[in-house]
């Protein structure tokens, strides 16, 4: 029994290390890099310490076999053999290696971490050896096989008990059996999530750094490869919409994209404007008041509205907060079966609104009082190059946390004195949590009373109603309130007390509210009713800003006196695509919903379902 436990801790010990080990071999590779981005070194510290829980999550995916098999050997008094289990770390010491090379040998002229893309290169071998050069190749090949030979002779070394044909165990008593199991299991599965908290780890969680190399350098690449080739493997296996052509769909599409003019109606009074996004957790429309939700529930936002311009007609093209948070930053819609967030190795294809805000000067800051790894969104916040992100455990306050985090009225209230520290103009964003299920909000207030089914989320909502009259409060008292716009925006929605079925644009739709003093006074207490969704921010901020979007190929500038109105969102295995002529819905395959008029039925139809294929193809193209 002792020498089962000690033989599992040194293999983690073991693990630890090589991955360490092989950190150094990639940093020391690009050292250069190092040296232009003025990485301090530090911050190249601080990424081995950060890299300590996804290389424990690594490490105990690989001991699962190795610990499950003891374990059989030991209840079943068999002899256990470690020459069987020589060759299977043989095996994951030279594959892991083998990655470290191939990332070494990627980085350099994609800049990303080793991927299934990247592995599908290696279809055409002769491609791949003429485009590398040999001298890189040479010495990827001598490292390989010299830290391979290393690693498989310290194991040996080390790790194997003396004699390494066979080992027998004593059984142990009866009562030990269960403790043992749960103890190894458990221990093992706590390191595969990343702990106890409420968010399992991912690869996300190396991404602290404004470095880029020094995020590649903390990744662990096994996990990083093993996530990306599932997440690769699940839209390959659901790649399911042939409704036309690759060319016709991208016809169809650029044509529903055209308009006739480029003329912006502006609604701002100043320049550049500070922009403050208060991005609101699954507040669907049933949640306000002016968009047929009951008045009870959040009055502090409709009181908002007599100064603000709300929009009635505005839609979510997806029903997860990373993709929200891709449509308002790169106007990506939705995408079906999987997230952009999942596939980083992508992530050079979509644009940010981050980098035209950087040429006039802008000041980017996100804040979230729970965890962004949830959904990868902080590797994607870090890609686009934040220059400051806030997370609930940066947060040294006393404040009330539930399961996911801080409660909204303490942290809306706190990042409003602490956006007082930024330098002015700023485009930042408040993600708000707490009607977010568990919903485990402090009952500061009158619960609501309300069927069973939705009272928590209905008093989730009025409670963050209420955080924000108190952030507002505080607001006004700041010295950047006379010049911030202030967009109230829902990231997705949620099943409301409505009952409105997924496959509906009712379901979809969100509230979507500008306030500020920058906001033209004739529009003030106004509404807009055109239709739009969350994918049309960027281009529409940016109109106002003066700034060219055409990279945003998805997104509309819907003050454009041209504008021509629609929305879509996505679904498993179909669609949703609206216009003033009507709407239709697809689930796999069937048309659960077609009110366009007859006569352009066809190609409306024809347009929302090319919207669809056109987009799911160009991902996959990336």
């Amino acid at each position: 029994m002792k020498k089962y436990v000690v033989y599992l801790v040194k293999i983690l010990i073991f693990m630890l290390v090589m991955f360490a080990a092989m950190r150094i071999v990639f940093i020391v590779n690009y050292w250069h890099l190092v040296n232009i981005d003025m990485v301090p070194f530090t911050e190249i510290l601080k990424g081995f310490f950060k890299a300590i829980p996804l290389d424990i999550a690594t490490a105990c995916y690989i001991m699962a076999l190795p610990a499950l098999v003891m374990f059989v050997s030991v209840c079943l008094k068999k002899h256990f053999s470690y020459r069987w289990m020589r060759w299977y770390f043989y095996i994951i010491i030279a594959g892991y290696i083998l990655a470290v090379m191939g990332e070494i040998g990627i980085y350099g002229e994609w800049g990303t971490k080793l991927s299934a893309k990247a592995l599908a290169y290696l279809e055409n071998p002769s491609e791949v050896m003429n485009t590398a050069s040999t001298q890189q190749t040479v010495l990827l090949l001598s490292l390989w096989a010299c830290f391979t030979l290393l690693f498989c002779w310290w194991y040996v070394r080390w790790i194997e008990p003396a004699n390494t044909e066979r080992v027998s165990y004593r059984k142990p008593y009866w009562f030990m059996y269960p403790s043992l199991i749960v103890i190894v299991v458990g221990l093992l599965f706590l390191g595969m999530r990343g702990g106890f908290s409420e968010i399992p780890i991912s690869t996300s969680s190396g991404y602290f750094s404004n470095y880029k190399i020094v995020n590649i350098m903390t990744v662990n690449p096994a996990y990083n490869l093993a996530e990306n080739l599932t997440n690769a493997a699940k839209v390959k296996d659901n790649a399911h919409f042939n409704y036309m052509d690759f060319e016709t769909a991208k016809k169809v599409t650029e044509e529903t994209h055209q308009i006739e003019c480029d003329s912006t109606v502006r609604i701002l009074k100043t320049e550049q404007p500070n922009v403050l996004i208060v991005l609101l957790e699954s507040w669907s429309a049933d949640l306000i008041e002016s968009l047929g939700g009951d008045p009870s529930i959040t009055p502090n936002f409709h009181a908002l509205e007599k100064d603000g311009m709300l929009f009635t007609n505005f839609y979510a093209s997806a029903n997860r907060s990373q993709q929200a948070i891709a449509s308002i930053i790169g106007g990506l819609p939705g995408l079906p079966v999987t997230t952009i967030t999942n596939h980083q190795e992508k992530y050079y294809a979509i644009p940010s609104i981050n980098q035209p805000l950087d040429s006039l000067g802008y000041y980017t800051s996100f804040y979230f009082g729970g965890e962004l790894n949830y959904g990868n969104i902080m590797s994607y916040l870090r890609y686009n190059e934040f220059d400051r992100i806030i997370e609930g455990k940066d947060v040294n306050e006393r404040f009330h946390r539930g399961k996911l985090g801080i409660q909204d009225i303490d942290m809306l209230t706190w990042a409003a004195k602490d956006i007082t520290s930024q330098p002015q103009p700023f485009f930042t964003t408040i993600f708000t949590l707490s009607t977010h299920s568990p919903y485990d909000y402090p009952k500061v207030f009158e619960e609501l009373e309300w069927p069973q089914l939705e009272k928590v989320f209905v008093n989730s909502g009025k409670y963050t109603d209420i955080a924000l009259k108190l952030f507002m409060d505080m607001a006004q008292r700041q010295p950047w309130y006379d010049n911030t716009l202030f967009v109230f925006m829902a990231d997705h929605s949620h099943p409301s007390y409505k009952n409105y079925p997924l496959e509906s644009f009712e379901y979809h739709k969100i509230p979507l509210l500008l306030y500020g003093e920058p906001l033209m006074d004739s529009l003030r207490g106004t509404t807009f009713d055109k239709i739009c969704g969350n994918t049309d921010f960027p281009a529409t901020l940016l109109a106002q800003f003066g700034v060219k979007h055409d990279e945003f190929i998805w997104s509309k500038d819907v003050f454009n006196t041209c504008y021509k109105p629609f929305a879509f969102f996505e679904l498993y295995d179909g669609l949703g695509f609206k216009t003033d002529e009507g709407e239709l819905v697809i689930s796999d395959n069937n048309v659960l919903k077609n009110t366009f008029p007859e006569e352009v039925s066809d190609s409306l139809t024809m347009a929302g379902k090319a919207y669809m294929q056109y987009h799911f193809d160009l991902f996959n193209r990336y």
